[in-house]
């Protein structure tokens, strides 16, 4: 196998595997209590945001991408999902300060507890890679990887709570040939 995926496989998985079932389950209420679901990052961490947002628009909710022209403002019973690995991002920061005080429930993914983020949050997943070796995964990579692994893990937990299969989520994707 070659080392950087052997590598990166490893380091995700170590790293995804830090968020305890209990924020599995208090992520999952949030999700089924809140009305709508904005999501947002910037970069790299934004495409991982991005790819959750298709997973619950594929589930059946109410999803959107903070910064996008049909974007609706964000209100009082909203989840507000947001992804940094130094979790200094200004406009990821600006939108958690924004969020929070229009009221609703900022959670963010970082790999920073001390972060501008994680102290605007009401919620904080913290992925936080051990040793990274930059020969194999340059700048936040494992971050991404295990976030974005996660995620696709924890859809899993949703379509349980949401009693819905494959072929529910496949009669709302968005490419129907």
């Amino acid at each position: 196998m070659d080392p950087a995926l052997e590598y990166l496989s490893k380091k995700c998985f170590e790293t995804a595997a830090q968020v305890t079932d209990r924020q599995r389950e208090k992520l999952a209420d949030l999700i089924t209590t809140n009305r709508r679901i904005f999501i947002y990052g910037s970069g790299r961490s934004g495409l991982v945001g991005e790819l959750l947002a298709v997973r619950l628009v594929q589930l059946g909710l109410d999803v959107h991408l903070v910064g996008e022209m049909t974007t609706p403002i964000i209100g009082r019973s909203d989840l507000t999902v947001l992804i940094s690995n130094t979790g200094e991002t200004s406009s990821v920061v600006n939108t958690a300060n924004i969020a929070g005080r229009i009221g609703s429930y900022v959670v963010s993914f970082t790999s920073d507890q001390r972060s501008k983020l994680a102290h605007a949050s009401d919620m904080v997943v913290l992925l936080k890679p051990a040793c990274i070796n930059p020969e194999y995964a340059p700048l936040g990579t494992v971050f991404e990887g295990s976030v974005l692994l996660f995620f696709d893990s924890f859809v899993a937990d949703l379509m349980k709570k949401f009693d819905c299969n494959e072929a529910e989520m496949k009669s709302r994707h968005a490419i129907w040939v």
